[in-house]
């Protein structure tokens, strides 16, 4: 299928994001760039001038300016095509979010990006820009204004400046938009089950949410200042709306503006999470006679009820990052996006 710009995204890059802003306009690969992301990543960086290849194990979109390459991941001799000749790698392929699959998570975020590693380094890439996750530091309780400096053994050893190959990871959190086919419909579909009627916690907990072209921003933000000498190389990068907000507010905005309910019910913080860590003691003692997955988890019950949001001065001072869109006018643009979703009494 054909994927269109919204309209106010397209006015908004044909002002902020000219082709004659690049002199020397790049060839890059955007891996995964059939994804939610990723086609998001493809459409700005066209509107830029870039020339563009996509890998995935899907063809997402039909655009005649981008050349598609389909294989596996982990596979060298799949990968190497769409990285030779290439100056700029932007690895945006992860398993859903909501995927349940430590086999599969392993399979694509370790295997699959060490392999990505190794073959542009065989294929001659001199820049590759991973994307990560702010949520790779949240182990369940509050993080206020967190910084990337928060332990987590995430991999930027491959940057090798005197080797010309240069490496940052962007960490957004908590991305949604137009096309975005995770957080709105889940959401939409939990509510027309009568399942959001209850919030954890007090709903005072903010938490970044980030318009998805905010963070194609702070990606192509991070190759156009990537150099041998710059001080961001080899390190991570939080990238955010920079505009931390209850979390139960944001949905219920989303579900109001699509004509549902908001949740007007409080459980107690602690009355949630220690049910949800009943109920997973009780499917890990049924795990031998049945097969459960519960989706009423400790680790979502922490990320519904715990405050979670990033600093991200370290983008705004290198990179010069500020986010193009706030969360109103997102919020406004998702909601319009997804109008198709909208209940009908």
């Amino acid at each position: 299928m054909d994927q269109a710009f919204d309209e106010p995204m397209r006015d908004h890059i044909t002002r902020t994001h000219r082709t004659e802003d690049i002199p020397n306009a790049a060839k890059c690969t955007v891996i995964g760039g059939s994804g939610f992301l990723g086609q998001h990543m493809v459409e700005q960086l066209l509107a830029r001038g870039y020339t563009v290849n996509v890998f995935d194990m899907r063809q997402g979109f039909d655009n005649p300016r981008v050349q598609f390459f389909l294989g596996d991941l982990c596979s060298q001799q799949d990968l190497y095509p769409a990285l030779k000749g290439v100056s700029t790698v932007f690895h945006c392929a992860s398993p859903p979010p909501s995927s349940n699959n430590k086999e599969l998570f392993y399979r694509v975020n370790y295997i699959g990006t060490k392999n990505v590693i190794e073959t542009c380094k065989a294929a001659g890439v001199q820049k590759l820009i991973l994307t990560s996750s702010a949520s790779v530091i949240f182990e369940g309780v509050n993080i206020k204004n967190g910084t990337e400096d928060l332990p987590y053994a995430e991999v930027l050893g491959a940057n090798d400046p005197e080797g010309n190959f240069l490496t940052m990871a962007i960490r957004p959190h908590g991305i949604f938009g137009p096309r975005d086919p995770q957080l709105v419909p889940i959401l939409i579909e939990a509510a027309r089950k009568g399942k959001m009627k209850f919030m954890i916690g007090n709903g005072e907990n903010l938490v970044d949410f980030t318009f998805v072209e905010n963070v194609v921003h702070g990606h192509i933000l991070a190759a156009e200042h990537l150099s041998r000498d710059a001080a961001g190389s080899g390190k991570a990068f939080h990238i955010t709306n920079d505009e931390p907000i209850p979390f139960w507010t944001f949905l219920s905005r989303i579900l109001t503006g699509l004509n549902y309910e908001a949740p007007k019910y409080h459980i107690p913080y602690w009355v949630a999470y220690y049910l949800a860590l009943l109920l997973a003691l009780l499917v890990m003692v049924m795990r031998p006679v049945i097969q459960l997955q519960p989706t009423f988890t400790p680790m979502r019950v922490a990320l519904a009820g715990t405050f979670h949001y990033y600093s991200c001065e370290r983008a705004k001072r290198l990179l010069g990052y500020r986010p193009l869109v706030s969360v109103d006018d997102a919020i406004e643009r998702t909601v319009r996006s997804f109008r198709y979703l909208r209940r009908v009494d």
